[in-house]
């Protein structure tokens, strides 16, 4: 029988602790890696925690807000610390949604939107790679098909996760050579309470995401895991030729478009 996916890895998981994270985390632990979950809800986190460990999982939650440096550093020093300065998988998936008409948008508004969707890829990402470069690694971004594909009242999330594209390709052709690879999982409408709440304000302000909307654009919602699953394929050595891609999670909504 082959071996659990992960067995023997140390895999960081930024917004870990609830959504798609949260499943990744648990699938990650599942397939046999030492799991830390850095995320600022600590009650989330703390729950999941215990539901890995009773599941034989092993897993360690930090808090920290991963759109300000010094809480990265100081979560990445104790995963080093944990895993004995070797990390081989990072998991930024650390975001949010900011839905607003576009002249409604304000500076706080960008600034909070790129502090947490982008600054926090930045931030994790140098924290973690000088643990990946003697051995290699793997890092998995969380972009949206919003990347390109332009939603009304989304202007600064679609943004956003078109920086995510460019960085997820960037940090792949610069650190290829080293043996890390960079790739991003890019899903469509999730059942999250990230995706819930987008859905509900988007028809608040007349979008067209009803549940038949949805039923017609991707077939129906996308379930955490399937986002979860997504991120392990990359994470995992079966996708060890894979590199600088972004794999879109949307049961076919994008090429319908």
């Amino acid at each position: 029988m082959p071996g659990l996916r992960l067995e023997g890895k140390h895999a960081v998981v930024s917004g870990g602790a609830a959504g798609a994270g949260g499943a990744a985390s648990e699938v990650f632990a599942r397939e046999g890696a030492n799991v830390v979950i850095v995320d600022i809800q600590e009650e989330a986190g703390l729950a999941l925690v215990e539901k890995i460990r009773e599941a034989g999982g092993k897993v360690s939650f930090v808090r920290a807000d991963v759109s300000l440096n010094d809480e990265v550093d100081e979560a990445i020093d104790k995963a080093n610390r944990l895993f004995d300065n070797r990390i081989d998988v990072l998991f930024n998936h650390a975001g949010t949604v900011i839905i607003k008409p576009f002249l409604e948008t304000t500076e706080s508004d960008w600034d909070r939107m790129m502090a947490i969707n982008v600054k926090s890829m930045f931030l994790m990402t140098k924290a973690v790679l000088p643990s990946m470069l003697d051995q290699g690694g793997a890092i998995v971004n969380t972009s949206s098909i919003s990347a390109v594909a332009g939603t009304p009242m989304e202007v600064l999330y679609c943004t956003s996760k078109g920086a995510c594209h460019m960085f997820t390709r960037a940090i792949a052709t610069e650190y290829r050579d080293d043996g890390i690879r960079c790739n991003a999982v890019c899903p469509g409408f999730i059942r999250t309470a990230h995706g819930i709440r987008e859905l509900k304000e988007l028809r608040e302000y007349g979008v067209e995401v009803t549940e038949e909307d949805i039923c017609r654009l991707q077939g129906r919602i996308c379930e955490p895991e399937e986002v979860a699953n997504a991120a392990l394929f990359l994470a995992s050595s079966e996708a060890s030729f894979v590199n600088g891609e972004t794999m879109f999670v949307d049961n076919g909504m994008l090429v319908r478009t």
